[in-house]
């Protein structure tokens, strides 16, 4: 019978190396690794950079009512409700605006009005609307009531590059905002024909320029 050839015995000493040192790196890996310790882990990856939160806008409201309203009353609430949260909403969907705003129905009061200290008071039924709410609210954000708007629109033109540059966006570049009596004009919705869904956009957003201007 012929006998098997053996391989050389520098083949031999070749595999036999190589276990060897895979045996001793094993070993090795298993001593680093101790307990609770894994000994092939997978390199950490940094964790990825958090988007910027753009801040929430925050505009409030809060309607004063009597305990226990009459009919007069209790109308009114409802239109007066339904006038805040829509102008409330638009605003909020379109600026980063903040203010808490206290609301009251005041009979004596003939149209509307606001202040910057936060109050607004709806007095005819006929204002009780969002036209007139998105008007008070920003009354109450300083148009026309603030040091900001005396130097930036004290000279019947508002000066503030922001708003400016929004409304000659809108109507071209000749455009300008006229001011007067604490008002502005166009779209500051100062009468119920002013009023439509791009108006009320446009009015949110010039607000908030001014106020970016220095309102």
């Amino acid at each position: 019978m012929r006998q098997p050839r053996r391989a050389p015995e520098h083949s031999r000493r070749t595999v036999t190396s190589w276990r060897g040192k895979a045996v001793v790196a094993a070993l090795a890996a298993a001593v680093l690794a101790g307990p609770g310790v894994a000994a092939h882990a997978a390199p950490q990856t940094a964790p990825a950079p958090r988007q910027q939160q753009v801040a929430a806008a925050g505009i409030t409201w809060t309607l004063e009512r009597a305990s226990n309203p009459t009919q007069d009353q209790q109308t009114a609430y409802n239109l007066i409700t339904a006038a805040m949260n829509a102008a409330v909403a638009r605003y909020n969907n379109l600026s980063d605006l903040s203010k808490n705003i206290t609301v009251r129905y005041d009979p004596g009061v003939p149209t509307a009005d606001g202040s910057i200290n936060g109050t607004i008071r709806f007095g005819n039924r006929s204002y009780m609307t969002e036209r007139t709410a998105l008007h008070e609210i920003a009354h109450t954000i300083g148009v026309g009531t603030s040091s900001g708007w005396s130097r930036l629109g004290g000279s019947g033109t508002w000066t503030g590059a922001q708003a400016t540059a929004l409304v000659r966006q809108f109507d071209g570049p000749g455009a300008k905002l006229s001011t007067g009596g604490g008002h502005f004009w166009p779209y500051g919705l100062n009468y119920d024909n002013e009023m439509s869904n791009t108006a009320a956009d446009r009015h949110v957003r010039i607000v908030a320029a001014m106020v970016r201007d220095g309102l």
